[in-house]
């Protein structure tokens, strides 16, 4: 049976993998964009700003899941500027769209946020949705949203909030550049290489999307990853290995931080702190990962799958 569901933010990487997702199992989808609405591929894109109310509120009513995807890019230098742009389009989205599900004569079943893993901080222990938040700039954007999230009840729709691990796709994401730089033979360990990477196959995300939306017994919060993490060090040799390159010297923190401020215009936080999460609640829902052993995953995304005549 089809089912209409509405993508706020979503012609990034993750609402774009969600959607064509979604259309490919018969399922409408509407993304709400800052760009022009229009109609590509049979996903319908319709114009917001991510702040206040307008015609694209009517494509909330009788829907059957609304999922948030809204948010400037943490992948930039934290200027204030940037750092309340970060905030303020966080706190906007959730608010707006609050308001318009609150307006519905048929409001959705459920509103998902896809949330990020940063409110743990820098952290080498294992994380559980119960760990100890960490400190800093992203946590503190995390806990705010999270809590702009839950402030107000909707009666009539479920609230889950997602926190989004190292999503591994094609045609973009973060394991794009990291490919490139392997396969350059630049691949090596970034920084002390003992930061964790808490990833997930694209598909996996995808299916947990799914399954806590028709799932009426999950709600709340969620870390949103595979069960086996790893680090820094493990993750870029297995990418050099799938990519079939050797050795690769490592990058030093002074000479990524070098990089990152002058060169990628971003903070080096992004790439020299993880944090090693497991997605406790949603195996214990009896969520059913496709991907647990990272060389498969990356074998399956990076390596040409050979056609039997």
């Amino acid at each position: 049976m089809s089912k209409k569901f509405v993508l706020a933010g979503g012609s990034g990487f993750l609402g774009n993998a969600l959607a064509d997702d979604l259309t490919e199992r018969g399922h409408e989808v509407v993304i709400l964009t800052r760009g022009k609405s229009r109609t590509d591929r049979s996903i319908r894109y319709v114009q917001w700003d991510g702040a206040t109310p307008g015609d694209w509120t009517h494509e909330m009513d009788g829907c059957h899941a609304v999922v948030n995807f809204t948010g400037k890019s943490v992948n930039c230098l934290y200027t204030s500027k940037n750092k309340d742009e970060i905030i303020r389009s966080r706190l906007d989205s959730v608010r707006v769209l609050t308001d318009a599900i609150l307006s519905c004569e048929h409001p959705p079943a459920v509103f998902v946020q896809a949330g990020s893993l940063a409110i743990f901080g820098d952290t080498e222990q294992e994380c559980d949705e119960n760990a100890p938040h960490g400190t800093g700039f992203s946590v503190n954007v995390c806990e705010r949203w999270e809590e702009a999230f839950f402030a107000r009840e909707l009666p009539q729709t479920r609230k889950v909030l997602l926190r989004i691990g190292f999503a591994l796709g094609k045609h973009g994401g973060a394991l794009e550049p990291l490919a490139k730089l392997a396969s350059l033979g630049l691949g090596g360990t970034v920084g002390s290489g003992s930061q964790y990477i808490s990833w997930l196959h694209v598909d996996d995300l995808n299916e947990m999307f799914r399954f806590v939306i028709e799932n009426e017994q999950v709600s709340g919060i969620l870390n949103a990853t595979g069960p086996n993490p790893v680090t820094n060090r493990e993750f870029m040799k297995t990418l050099r290995n799938v990519l079939g390159k050797g050795w690769a010297p490592p990058t030093p923190a002074p000479f990524v931080m070098l990089g990152a401020y002058l060169v990628m215009r971003t903070d080096p936080s992004l790439a020299l702190t993880g944090r090693n999460c497991v997605p406790t609640k949603l195996l214990s829902h009896g969520f059913s990962f496709g991907y647990t052993n990272l060389e498969e995953a990356l074998r399956d995304l990076l390596v040409p799958q050979r056609v039997n005549d």
